[in-house]
Parts: structure tokens; C-alpha cells; sequence
């Protein structure tokens, strides 16, 4: 499998404009190998990867393309500069914040919806439900009464419906790290969804803080008694009474959820860099104003004064949005800070390297992959038997394009389940799947570990083909069997 090492090798430092993509993207891909390096090594916190001197020789890079690259790797909690008598560039513990930023940053940009993220939800939390109920310990019942207690204690307090700290609990007690980071992504996606919600009488916020209480209580009973079936039937309930409480409730501004991205003390009580901090509040300026792309939100010089800051910090947080695609700095005259179209590589890649520190089993992926792609393929086979001629078209391409497709692609044997994400029409799912192979493609080179590729590229074909088969003749349930066989079939290469 080619790798960003591979595409990139060291020495090689092309020219600004050139067509190797000038500065920022070599950063990227020094900024990879970086990474690369840390997942070889074991994710070492605390140890060192040299000094900027030692770093700049080994990739034979200049000090700005290094610093630039340094900086990414810090967005990513990877490792962190440090300056001065043995200073260097030091392993660090990544934590779930800047992850779930970036999954968010995205989502909120391609207009997902409640039914969107409701059916992301009913695939994924009973599946944590389920879980949390086999493994539930003292501990796990003791957080969980608190978090009950907790809500009672605060029934009087703003945001019906905002504050739900029962789901992350449960994908936490779930013992399944891709599940607990997925489900507190979406639990913070609904949450914003509820601050779009008119107001409404107090009565009606008691009496649905009082059935939302009993539901988790339904739901917490049924994981302390051991009882996976029932936990996952309540809690898949009382999902469907939170979409129609929000579905009834919110106001309709337009496709995309409003309200800030970034919690404050989620940046701040993580203690990070002020540039961050200012990163997520223009970006939160952007959403408010309904990311209107091509937009000059101000110079530097405008920046500077609305953000209280100094010239370093703003140039950093403008690196950052750049990064993400939320924003770019056009030079000279008419030039300033321009809203641009996020695009979803900045939260795989985030997302990805936090699941590899977090050290995700294989029975992990098998779970989660599992539930998303097989609630994909259910999608996909009734949305051609209501008549759509486009999931004939686009599969059949996939298909031959597994040994049809240039050998240097890496990911043309993922193409097949790509499209099947996308023509199933959520971008919560999409964005999930991709994760879910980015962090397969990531381990298989930090552990030296050799993708399947065009070894086995006729198989690949014949099973893609047969799982098309089955959706085309509307079988649903033999299209689910194919495909829980074929992803069964890969995990040996997870080590």
C-alpha cells in the first residue's frame, strides 16, 4: 500500500507553486509521516522525535515547510514542540477534543438533518446499550445512578433536551472506543439541533424533562439488571421521542444546525493554545452568518482588533481554519479572511489518529463497521427497488473499478463501499465509514502491515459483485449476509 512516505520522499522539497502543491502540502505529508512514525513507535508518550535541527535534516525540508508541518501534528495532539535547552518534538496523549471538532465542523457544513443523525443513532447506541449491559461493573452502576441523580438535580435549569450525558456514558461503559467517539458526536450534533428550538411554555419543557428522565431511568435499569435486549429496545425508544421532540419543536433557518461548534470549556478546559480558542470562535462567526462561501469576513488589521490579539496568534488560527477548509487568507489589495467549503479530510485524519492511540481492537472496528455499512446496504437496496437507476450505475463502476482502477490507488478497493455510503444519502454515515478506513489504512502502515490491494483484487471483485447482485434483485437480507461475510473477511488483517 502507497503511503504518504512513499508519495513523498525525504530530500525532495519542491518549489513554491509547483505541482507538487507547494509549501502546505508538503507540510501535510511531512506532517503524515510524522504521525506514521508515532504509530510505528508505539505511540510513546513523552519520548522524543528529535530536535527541529535532527527533524529538518531527516526529511530534508526547510524550517518553514517543518513549522508548518509541526503545527498540524499539533492540531492532532500527536506530539508537541517544545523550545529551548532539550527542547524537540515530544510524543503527547491526544484527547477527544479536536477530533470530535473536526467531525462536527464538517457535518454541520453539508446540512445534516435530525433524521440524518437519528438514523446514525439507532444503529450505533442500542449496539453500545447492548454492550454496556454485558460488561456493566460497581463502578459503571454507580456512574450511572449519578448521571440520573445529576439530571433530576438540574431539571430546573435552561437547555430541555441540550445536556445529555447518559449516551457518552453509555459508549464509554460500552468498552468500544470508535462507538463511544462516535456516539458523543452525534449526542453533540443533537444537541445543537435542540438549540434551534423555539420556546416553549413551561409545562411542556417539565413534562418533557420528565419523560426523557424516565426513559433513561428505563434505559440505565435495563443495563444494571444485564438485560442487553431491553436495554437496546428502550433506548432505541427513546431515541425516536427525541427526533419527534426536536422535529417538532425547532426552528427552520435553513439546512445546517446553528449554535456555537466549540463549547468554551471544552477548548479552554483543555488548556489549549490561545490560537484554537480564537480558530473556533471565527468559525463559530462563520456559522452564524449561514457560511456564506467566497465571504471577506475582515483584513489582518480587522481581525486583530475584533479578536483582541496579536498578529502570531491570528496568523496560527488562520493556519488552522485553512487547514479544515473553513477559511483563507487572500493577500494584497481587497484581500482578507475568506469563508471557504470545508471538506472532510481534516476530521478523518483527526478522528483516525485519535482511534489509534486509543488502541481500537479489531473486534472494535468489526462492530461499528459492521452496523454502518449493513444499515447502508439496507438503504441502498430499497432506494433501487423505489426505481433510482443511479445505484445500478454507480455500483456497477465500483465494482470493476477494484481491477480496473490505476494500481498506485490505494483506496480503489474501498470505492465499492465509499458509494454505497454515499448513495445511501447520510453524511453522518459517510463520514463514519471514512474514518473507519483511514484508521485501517493508517494502522497497516505504522505496523508495516500490507494491505490485501491488487493481490486480491478479483476476489474483491467477485464479492462486491455479489453483494451487488443481491441488491438489485431487492434481497436486502442476502445483500446484509454478503456483506457481514466480506467484512468478516478483512479484520485478519487488522494487527
Amino acid at each position: 500500500m502507497a503511503t504518504v512516505a512513499d508519495v513523498e520522499p525525504a530530500g525532495t522539497e519542491p518549489e513554491p507553486g509547483s505541482a507538487a502543491g507547494g509549501t502546505g502540502t508538503l507540510a501535510v505529508q511531512i506532517a503524515h509521516r510524522i504521525e506514521v512514525d508515532v504509530i510505528r513507535r508505539g505511540w510513546p508518550v513523552g519520548e522524543s522525535l528529535g530536535s527541529e535541527v535532527d527533524l529538518r535534516e531527516r526529511f530534508g525540508v526547510s524550517r518553514a515547510v517543518l513549522r508548518e508541518a509541526v503545527r498540524l501534528v499539533e492540531h492532532h495532539q500527536v506530539a508537541r514542540m517544545r523550545r529551548g535547552p532539550n527542547g524537540g518534538l515530544f510524543v503527547s496523549a491526544p484527547d477527544a477534543g479536536p477530533a470530535t471538532r473536526a467531525m462536527v465542523i464538517y457535518l454541520e457544513y453539508v446540512g445534516t438533518s435530525v433524521t440524518d443523525l437519528l438514523h446514525a443513532r439507532l444503529l450505533l447506541e442500542p449496539i453500545a446499550a447492548g454492550l454496556a449491559a454485558d460488561r456493566i461493573t460497581e463502578d459503571g452502576i454507580d456512574t450511572l445512578r449519578a448521571v440520573l441523580d445529576d439530571e433530576r438535580a438540574h431539571w430546573d435549569e435552561p437547555g430541555v433536551h441540550s445536556q445529555d450525558p447518559l449516551h457518552p456514558v453509555l459508549g464509554r461503559l460500552s468498552g468500544n472506543a470508535v462507538l463511544h467517539l462516535f456516539v458523543d458526536v452525534l449526542t453533540r450534533l443533537t444537541a445543537r439541533y435542540a438549540h434551534t428550538s423555539r420556546r416553549i411554555s413551561k409545562a411542556e419543557t417539565q413534562s418533557a424533562r420528565e419523560i426523557s428522565h424516565e426513559a433513561h431511568r428505563a434505559v440505565v435499569d435495563a443495563v444494571i439488571a444485564g438485560d442487553g435486549a431491553r436495554a437496546q429496545t428502550a433506548l432505541g425508544a427513546h431515541l425516536e421521542s427525541v427526533a419527534a421532540w426536536i422535529e417538532k419543536h425547532r426552528v427552520r433557518r435553513g439546512p445546517r444546525i446553528s449554535g456555537n461548534v466549540v463549547e468554551p470549556e471544552l477548548v479552554e478546559g483543555s488548556r489549549a493554545k490561545l490560537a484554537e480558542v480564537v480558530a473556533a470562535r471565527i468559525h463559530d462567526d462563520i456559522a452564524a452568518r449561514g457560511w456564506q462561501v467566497g465571504q471577506v469576513l475582515g483584513s489582518e488589521t480587522d481581525l486583530l482588533a475584533r479578536y483582541g490579539i496579536s498578529r502570531a496568534v491570528l496568523r496560527e488560527a488562520v493556519r488552522l481554519l485553512e487547514y479544515h477548509s473553513v477559511a483563507r487568507m487572500r493577500r494584497g489589495p481587497g484581500g482578507g479572511l475568506i469563508v471557504a467549503e470545508p471538506e472532510s479530510q481534516a476530521s478523518i485524519d483527526t478522528m483516525a489518529l485519535f482511534l489509534e492511540y486509543q488502541g481500537v481492537t479489531a473486534d472494535d472496528l468489526r462492530i461499528v463497521r459492521n452496523a454502518v455499512e449493513l444499515g447502508t446496504v439496507a438503504r441502498v437496496t430499497a432506494r433501487h427497488a423505489d426505481g433510482d437507476a443511479e445505484v445500478a450505475d454507480r455500483l456497477t463502476k465500483a465494482v470493476s473499478w477494484a481491477t480496473d482502477g490505476p494500481a498506485e490507488d490505494p483506496r480503489k478497493a474501498d470505492l465499492f463501499h465509499s458509494e454505497l455510503a454515499d448513495l445511501a444519502q447520510n453524511p453522518v454515515l459517510s463520514l463514519f465509514l471514512a474514518i473507519i478506513t483511514e484508521l485501517f489504512r493508517r494502522h497497516a502502515a505504522g505496523h508495516d502491515q500490507p494491505l490485501p490491494g491488487d493481490t486480491a483484487a478479483e476476489e474483491v471483485q467477485h464479492v462486491h459483485q455479489r453483494i451487488l447482485d443481491a441488491i438489485l434483485a431487492g434481497d436486502a437480507g442476502l445483500a446484509r449476509h454478503r456483506t457481514r461475510r466480506h467484512l468478516d473477511a478483512l479484520i485478519p488483517w487488522w494487527h
